[in-house]
């Protein structure tokens, strides 16, 4: 149990050594000295204090739930009762929750206390966290550098020690490129093992909430908490729960790894590919596993795929933000990227009668799932670098939206797919974290975690 650990934290609490009251208020002091120079919050909880001492109480009864005490913070599109939920945007500026989304009712019945909203880019639209409608979020790790989006404000809460955990959304990388870029972990969980009800989607079809957080026990713990079926969201599937923070501690051994030349190619930093090769050498040593190479079909057609589905989805779900029920019109007061995407769903919808851009993106969706299927009968796991390039300086005029979506080139598959993926720490180039990205077969996130493990420690 190392100290510092989110383990070890828990350890702390439940023995009295640490009571959540006093771990909360150290937090909203870290998010006071901190936060006006990141801005990864963007609304802490008043009650926070109160919710905390009411934690202490059950602690002290012997009644309390796996998170008692621990701070979490949410990206500002999942509904908090009572919380802003603005996503980012004007649009739903004065907007807060009127219900808790179901991974937020369940994170609140084991006691974890929602300690703020979190940036990111607005509604989902960014890959850098620089598109928030109240300021681009700073990247802790690397000063000067963006985060990564969209889950910008999350990611740099953990980083920055402003809380335990954090709730995030994936819909193409949201969770894992920031993840990356702020040197901490993430998991993007298969399509279905999460509910999705209370989530304002970028892409109804791809959308998944994920754990973020400094350790892959924490990711693990924060996991196990959120997943199972929901009566509320009818694609989450009916599947038993494994505590994955007891499947972590299972020595790993002999796994086939799967590393494909096609990520070697797509990468334009070359030194990614060699911190992540790296990594999974010292990972598949210690395990005494095995790495070989794959073939995976198609994945170089992920962005062109990626965005007609995306541009699409999005224009239909923000149809409901029309100035009448829920803040003002989207189209007056949304940034450019979002702007871009609304009416570029706009115009593929109209073409759609001709089958000209979002049928054929799901034929290719469904080779590149295909690719993947035929992959896992010959590897129980995949690694790959998590982005092609390292984070550009914060406020670069990229004028061509291509080199932004080419962030998520190498994360954008695991969501096509439909299975789950995660991120751990591999190392740094010039001082720069460099994310290690897994990806396993559907619905087998307890072997995702236990890999994710297997990197963390070996790196130690």
């Amino acid at each position: 149990m190392a100290a510092g650990s989110t383990e070890e934290k828990l350890r702390q609490l439940r023995e009295g050594k640490l009571t959540a009251a006093e771990n909360i208020r150290q937090f909203l002091k870290t998010i006071k000295g901190k936060n006006s120079s990141i801005n990864a919050i963007l609304h802490t909880n008043e009650d926070a204090v109160a919710e905390a001492e009411a934690v202490d109480r059950k602690i002290k009864s012997g009644n309390a739930g796996r998170l008692a005490g621990l701070a979490i913070t949410v990206k500002a599109a999942i509904s908090v009762k009572g919380l802003t939920v603005c996503c980012a945007s004007k649009t739903l500026e004065d907007y807060h929750g009127t219900f808790d989304a179901d991974a937020i009712a369940k994170i609140k019945a084991e006691d974890g206390i929602i300690i703020g909203m979190a940036n990111m880019d607005e509604f989902g639209c960014g890959s850098s966290g620089e598109n928030s409608a109240f300021g681009a979020t700073g990247n802790p790790s690397a000063p000067g550098l963006i985060p990564g989006g969209s889950s910008s404000g999350p990611a740099a809460a953990i980083a920055a020690g402003m809380c335990d955990l954090a709730l995030g959304e994936d819909t193409g990388g949201s969770i894992r490129n920031p993840a990356s870029h702020c040197g901490v972990v993430g998991v993007k969980p298969s399509y279905g093992r999460v509910s999705r009800y209370g989530i304002v989607d970028l892409a109804m079809s791809l959308d998944q909430v994920g754990p973020m957080g400094p350790d892959v026990y924490g990711t693990a713990l924060l996991m196990e908490t959120i997943a199972g079926k929901s009566e509320n969201d009818a694609t989450t599937v009916n599947k038993d729960v494994p505590k994955y923070t007891q499947l972590l501690k299972k020595n790993t051994k002999g796994l086939r790894i799967g590393m494909s030349t096609e990520f070697e190619e797509m990468c334009s930093d070359r030194r990614i590919y060699g911190v992540v090769s790296a990594a999974a050498g010292k990972m598949a040593a210690a395990t005494k596993s095995m790495i070989k190479q794959v073939r995976l079909s198609h994945v170089d057609l992920a962005i062109q795929t990626y965005y007609p589905l995306v541009y699409v989805e999005f224009f239909s779900g923000t149809r409901k933000f029309d100035g009448r029920k829920y803040g003002r019109k989207i189209e007056d007061v949304c940034g450019e990227e979002a702007l871009r995407r609304i009416l570029g769903g706009k115009e593929i919808s109209k073409a759609e009668y001709h089958g000209l851009y979002y049928r054929k993106a799901l034929k290719a969706r469904r080779l590149i799932a295909e690719g993947f299927e035929k992959a896992f009968k010959d590897v129980d796991i995949i690694i790959s670098p998590t982005t092609p390039m390292l984070p550009h300086k914060l406020g670069t005029k990229i004028t061509d939206p291509k080199a932004m979506y080419a962030y998520d080139a190498f994360t954008i598959p695991a969501n096509l797919a439909g299975i789950c993926a995660g991120v751990v720490p591999a190392g740094k180039i010039d001082g720069v974290p460099v994310g290690l990205q897994i990806m396993a077969p559907a619905f087998k996130e307890e072997l995702l975690l236990q890999a994710m493990a297997a990197v963390e420690k070996a790196g130690q």
